[in-house]
């Protein structure tokens, strides 16, 4: 772009910022809408409000063959957003975009391979991080956000705060993990962060879900040495489905999952229904006595 054209489009990304966060937002989701206006506009070399419907058929043709369905209707909403909030035009072409209905299995990990996970990571965060995602069923994110003050010790359960949807919930802490939690903290002893400030943690220094992700995956692989991680199609994300899963096979209720993983819809955690069959018992005793299962080695550094 030419300097005028490029300080135009930089005050239009900066209106699209801060509508996204007048809106209530997320960070994540103000990150990928963003990055979607941007790759519009580094495709075409122009401020995205000069493009004609064709051309911006032509981009997500495009898209489509380079990238995943869940990428096209991430931009796809992202470039709806900035179409009406902020240019304030009309969005008839979305209907031109209509990724399809794909409802797929996630793999998981078994406790095993879970426990060998932990095992081989060399470092003790890397241990105690996989180890904290896992048992209490968090989103990268929300491990990277816990703070000194949302560890409940006494009553053995953790303040997860401004989940997905901005909701807040509690989830059980298992004693294991919670002995984690301390010895990593007794190392770096932050007045406020209990894992995303400790030196070298992937994301430390990211706000982007993103870059938590992708610096998650190049160091984690380092650490873990690639054993486990690559044997499956995983992600740190699988932890997560790879606990509600487990917790299934434990006899915990989908109701009761659905509350600790903290999803809006049961429909969402009635996937995990077509992995395993499940009866009824205690939240926090099923989670405890699953991850007090685990050996892991929280004397090595």
């Amino acid at each position: 772009m030419i300097p005028s054209e490029k300080k135009r489009f930089e005050a239009l990304h900066d209106q699209h910022l801060r509508a996204l966060k007048l809106h209530g937002y997320s960070a994540s989701t103000i990150d990928v809408y963003a990055r979607a206006v941007r790759r519009v506009a580094q495709h075409f070399d122009c401020v995205p409000d000069q493009l004609s419907t064709e051309q911006l058929a032509e981009h997500f043709s495009a898209l489509v063959e380079s990238h995943s369905w869940a990428t096209v209707r991430v931009d796809r909403n992202g470039l709806q957003f900035f179409w009406k909030h902020v240019l304030e035009r009309d969005w008839q072409w979305v209907q031109m975009i209509k990724p399809p209905q794909v409802r797929t299995l996630p793999d998981v990990l078994s406790v095993a391979e879970v426990e060998a996970l932990i095992g081989a990571a060399r470092k003790l965060r890397f241990r105690v991080f996989v180890l904290a995602t896992y048992s209490m069923g968090l989103r990268l994110s929300e491990t990277l956000a816990l703070q000194v003050g949302d560890i409940d010790g006494e009553r053995r359960r953790v303040h997860i705060r401004r989940g997905k949807g901005h909701k807040d919930r509690f989830v059980p802490l298992p004693d294991l993990t919670y002995q984690a939690l301390r010895a990593l903290w007794v190392k770096h002893r932050h007045p406020r962060h209990v894992v995303s400030q400790c030196q070298g943690l992937p994301g430390a220094h990211f706000s982007g879900h993103h870059a938590h992700e992708s610096r998650w995956r190049a160091e984690g692989r380092e650490s873990l040495g690639g054993r486990v991680w690559d044997k499956k199609k995983i992600s740190v994300h699988s932890l997560r489905h790879s606990l509600a899963t487990h917790l299934l096979e434990q006899g915990l209720s989908l109701r009761h999952i659905q509350a600790l993983l903290g999803h809006s819809s049961p429909t969402t955690t009635a996937l995990y229904a077509h992995l395993t069959d499940a009866t009824e018992q205690d939240t926090a005793d099923t989670v405890n006595r699953l991850v007090g299962s685990l050996h892991v080695d929280l004397k090595k550094v």
